[in-house]
């Protein structure tokens, strides 16, 4: 790969992989070793963090369009290797989350992917890109049990800035895209159209209520946990990834 042609985006827009998507199998060891390697790019490399989430998924049959799609973000990463998170001096320290979901983008069970994003002045300091435990019924429940799970980041976030004696009083305002999902979290009236989602993800409702968690709308082109929930066309994926802080370093110093 050292000589290979670099692309601008770790997964091409549109692609959906399956458990079979046809052709033949490939050393499952070499494809373990190449998703483990980049696993652990991506304590540093957020932009990579949903195309390794989705090449993670197949590690036990790989087939040759498995292999292609991972090693595509290897050549994206040959053309970032400058690339890495910026946090700029004298930022503000009030923690900020984002939180997102593709529905029924798994074509072998349905299930909907969460992302999530915190960020801490300039840059990310969590993140994350995972399918969820279970099928949801529309668009509103998958960003409901996405929004529960970065809410329960939120927490852990705050109480490790405590520790650091960056105590935040006021609620963390987590941005979401989806007012429905928003209204849900605020008014128990609308339980009646989801009494079948899981006790566990109201906690979200409670911490809404007990004033720690705050769900902001966004417009949909602003929130840059889009870019762990699917692949992005290279103008929207350029414009989160900055977001995220994540820039070429050596143009940054």
């Amino acid at each position: 790969m050292k000589n290979c042609n670099s692309v601008t985006t770790p997964v091409d827009k549109g692609v959906k992989l399956v458990k079979d998507p046809g052709g033949r199998s490939v050393d499952s060891k070499l494809y373990k070793q190449i998703v483990g390697s980049l696993m652990y790019l991506t304590a540093t490399r957020p932009d990579i963090m949903h195309g390794v989430s989705l090449i993670s998924r197949y590690m036990e049959h790989p087939k040759e369009f498995h292999l292609q799609t991972a090693k595509r973000i290897l050549k994206y990463l040959c053309g970032t290797e400058d690339f890495g998170l910026f946090y700029k001096k004298g930022d503000q320290t009030d923690l900020a989350g984002f939180t997102d979901s593709d529905y029924a983008g798994d074509l072998d069970d349905r299930k909907s992917t969460s992302g999530f994003v915190f960020m801490l002045g300039s840059g990310a300091i969590s993140w994350s890109s995972k399918k969820q435990p279970i099928v949801t019924l529309s668009t509103t429940k998958a960003e409901y049990v996405a929004a529960t799970s970065c809410a329960c980041q939120a927490i852990w976030l705050r109480r490790i800035m405590e520790e650091l004696e960056l105590n935040q009083h006021e609620a963390t305002s987590i941005y979401c895209d989806n007012n429905s999902a928003i209204k849900l979290s605020k008014n128990p009236i609308l339980h009646g159209r989801s009494k079948h989602i899981h006790v566990r993800y109201h906690f979200l409702r409670n911490l809404v209520e007990d004033g720690t968690i705050e769900l902001i709308y966004c417009k949909t082109e602003d929130q840059v946990a889009d870019i762990f929930t699917k692949p992005l066309k290279v103008a929207a994926f350029s414009k989160l990834r900055e977001l995220l802080g994540v820039c070429n370093i050596q143009n940054s110093v």
